[in-house]
């Protein structure tokens, strides 16, 4: 695979330990069975086996740029991408990583992730960054992006969704978040009001009307076929159609908003710079804003139980309590 070879060729710099890695610039976290793995500057991957509490940084990372995605297929094998379109496998919940695909010279970072079943796995990037891997992150395969247009538009039809190209130069939108929703569903939120969907697993692609055509950083499925789609000066929409229809809600923000995460069966966060944290208890129809004191900016969250956040942002790593919440969470940041 060309993805392998370049990997292969280009010996890694690895990233410095550092001595307060964990208060780094971080901009994903994923969990890998009790584990939980971010990543972010320079290469730096943390690791915390206690539910957020404490983080010691992984040995070895075979890449010093700027880590901006991570996810897990289980609760050993997983995939981080980056920067210079690096992407790095591990299959021992993120102690130990390998370079699998390196290509600085595509100009492309990566910005997103998705680990499947069975060994899939795509990531997805600036201009239209693609690529897709059937062996858990071992090889990589570029393509071209190519979704077919929103239901009832004049535009290409839905049969050419994919089609090979390797080390393709690209050139479409930024493909900011991908993420699933059940076995075969998939969205992706991209720049420029660009949301998609793929009912085939990523095989084929289509365009989502959108409410709006400013970039939207993250999407979020919820139960049944809702759907949150957040981004720039706190815009925030839902759907109750898979995306064929949306409503704004209102957040009382114009920060940027940049991740989410359900936290129990109605719990729904959102974070974003600032320090803003936006919190709703009704399945996401509507939301509190919860001002973080120190503002510092918030990437990425994933539940700890049903009363805590791990966050991770301009500060590092940290934990929220929504206890109290909506109202006034109060965490350890």
């Amino acid at each position: 695979m060309v993805g392998w070879a370049r990997a292969a060729e280009t010996p890694p710099r690895y990233a410095e330990p550092a001595r307060l890695a964990a208060q780094s610039l971080l901009i994903a976290v994923a969990t890998a069975g009790p584990r939980l793995v971010a990543v972010g500057e320079h290469g730096i991957i943390v690791l915390s086996d206690d539910r957020g509490r404490s983080w010691t940084q992984a040995p070895d990372v075979p890449t010093q740029a700027l880590l901006t995605g991570v996810c897990f297929q289980d609760a050993g094998r997983g995939v981080a991408v980056g920067h210079d379109e690096v992407i790095l496998a591990t299959a021992d919940a993120g102690r130990t990583w390998r370079r699998t695909h390196y290509a600085p010279e595509a100009q492309r970072p990566l910005l997103d992730v998705w680990c499947g079943s069975g060994g899939r796995a795509i990531a997805v990037g600036a201009y239209g960054a693609y690529l897709t891997s059937a062996d858990g992150g071992a090889s990589w395969t570029a393509r071209r992006f190519a979704p077919a247009p929103p239901a009832g538009a004049h535009a290409r039809p839905a049969a050419s969704a994919l089609t090979a190209a390797q080390g393709a130069a690209g050139g479409g939108y930024h493909l900011n978040r991908i993420v699933s929703a059940g076995a075969s569903r998939l969205y992706i939120a991209g720049e420029a009001g660009h949301l998609y969907r793929s009912d085939d697993g990523g095989a084929n692609w289509r365009e989502l009307s959108s409410p709006y055509e400013g970039s939207f950083f993250g999407v979020l499925p919820l139960p049944g076929e809702a759907l949150l789609a957040f981004g720039l000066r706190g815009h925030l929409y839902r759907s109750e159609d898979a995306g064929s229809n949306w409503r704004k809600i209102e957040t009382g923000t114009v920060a940027m908003l940049d991740g989410a995460a359900r936290f129990d069966d109605a719990g729904v966060a959102i974070v974003g710079l600032s320090g803003v944290l936006l919190v709703s208890h009704d399945r996401g129809a509507s939301f509190t804003l919860v001002q973080q004191s120190d503002r510092a900016g918030l990437a990425a969250a994933v539940p700890v139980g049903t009363t805590e956040l791990a966050v991770v942002g301009e500060g590092g790593a940290g934990l929220i309590s929504l206890k109290d919440a909506p109202g006034g969470a109060h965490g350890a940041r």
